[in-house]
């Protein structure tokens, strides 16, 4: 069973992707570091879970972009196909 999430937390992790998408990585600990860097937090609590979230959201995106590329090569060679 997954962790859940308040909506602050998701909010300030999506702005943050939104912000700095080309810093936004796939790994726990550069989400930490970049968390850090640009989110005026006291907890550390709260810090890791925006980073973990942050983490998952990123996956998440490329998995999105990764699909809807590949439905659209199988569109275009379905159409060079007739």
């Amino acid at each position: 069973m997954g962790n859940v999430y308040t909506k602050d937390i998701k909010r300030v992790a999506r702005e943050l992707y939104d912000k700095f998408k080309d810093q936004a990585s796939d790994k726990y600990d550069d989400n930490k570091k970049l968390v850090d860097e640009y989110v005026n937090v006291s907890s550390k609590k709260v810090k890791n879970r925006i980073a973990g979230y942050l983490t998952r959201y990123v996956k998440i995106s490329k998995n999105k972009v990764e699909a809807q590329e590949a439905s659209e090569e199988l569109e275009e060679d379905l159409e060079s196909e007739t």
